[in-house]
């Protein structure tokens, strides 16, 4: 059975509620489609001791402010998936859980939006899958033959699953701090903290919110003509939440340069040395998880698809929301979201109008 809606949006995590928030005000029709088999998106995924960068009231999606967690500054992923799945009910978005969308493709006037528990013909689609579920390996020499616990961010949950064994966490941004903090800290893990080059911790004053300002400015900088700010990329990697603090004044956060390969059993360091190793955590980032597009043949060179802020240019009656700068300024944070969902939603409602 195929069901007709104004617009399908593929994905219900912080990005597919924002949107969801302003199609309906709108005045469109509309469902939303998300995987996971309960609200939260994926932060119903994170490690144990995840905080976010910023204060709740300044972690909002548009609408209705995160309420502030008690006895923390940043509030955990758990208060996040409190308030993402009261956000859900508080504004009765129509959010299927547990479809996995296969493919979206066109059908004459429509785009057809194929998933595992039927279908649906839309006039509009707006992916928001993010990237958490396409994490990124490197291709280091000898990750194949080490025989050792190897396991990515999104796996990672607790130090007690290392209790008494010897660590490597690879990655010189936030995941990687905050989960090598994590394991310093805790005092039953030999960990060593690997960075392909010394660490750039932002200044401690820093969070989310000047980081967004940072972002914002710099699009509207590009879009005016002006010269690249930088943006949050001149300022440095890792902000420094409490955690990361205290693990780095410990003088617990020393990075060691990048290994030069794995072997069976361990670790080959630039100097030629060799380490026993027992577990590889990859803090090594993500890729947008497109694949439901593919039928649409618009992706280029490196695997994203050309837009015009959200709009695909391939592809009008598609938006793409949540990925990161290439569709909005801070469009993968809790508070940069709405406004580029807001956008999108107004331009579907002129295209369909």
């Amino acid at each position: 059975m195929t069901s007709a809606v104004d617009v399908v949006v593929v994905g219900g995590g912080q990005a597919g509620l924002a949107a969801g928030y302003h199609l309906r005000r709108q005045g469109l029709d509309f469902t939303v489609l998300d995987v996971d088999p309960a609200p939260g998106g994926a932060w119903q995924h994170m490690w144990d001791s995840l905080h976010l960068f910023s204060p709740a009231e300044h972690s909002s999606l548009p609408g209705r402010l995160m309420p502030v967690q008690t006895g923390e500054t940043y509030p955990g992923a758990g208060h996040v998936v409190d308030y993402l799945a009261d956000y859900e009910k508080r504004y009765d978005l129509p959010v299927q859980h547990g479809t996995r969308v296969d493919d979206v493709r066109r059908d004459g006037d429509y785009l057809l939006v194929e998933a595992d528990t039927g279908a649906w013909r839309a006039r509009a689609v707006i992916s928001a899958t993010g990237t958490w579920s396409r994490p990124f390996l490197p291709a280091v020499p000898g990750r194949s033959v080490f025989t050792g616990r190897q396991l990515h961010t999104v796996s990672y949950r607790s130090p007690a699953d290392f209790a008494g064994q010897r660590v490597i966490v690879v990655g010189g941004g936030n995941s990687g701090a905050q989960i090598a903090a994590d394991l310093a800290l805790d005092g039953h893990v030999g960990m060593t903290w690997v960075t392909q080059r010394p660490p750039r911790f932002l200044a401690d004053d820093i969070d989310g919110r000047a980081l967004f300002d940072v972002a914002t400015a710099r699009r509207r900088a590009l879009d005016a003509g002006r010269s690249d700010t930088g943006g949050v990329a001149s300022l440095g990697d890792i902000v420094a939440v409490p955690s990361v603090w205290a693990a780095r004044d410990a003088g617990l956060l020393s990075a060691k340069q990048m290994f030069t390969g794995l072997t069976a059993t361990g670790v080959q360091w630039p100097d030629g040395t060799w380490e026993a190793v027992d577990a590889v955590i990859w803090c090594t980032g993500f890729r947008p998880a497109l694949a439901h597009l593919a039928p649409l043949g618009l992706r280029g060179r490196r695997g994203h698809i050309a837009t015009d802020g959200t709009r695909a240019i391939g592809e009008p009656r598609l938006h793409l929301l949540g990925y990161g700068d290439w569709t909005g300024p801070a469009s993968a944070t809790l508070i940069g979201v709405g406004r580029t969902a807001r956008d999108a939603s107004q331009q579907i409602r002129d295209l369909l109008h």
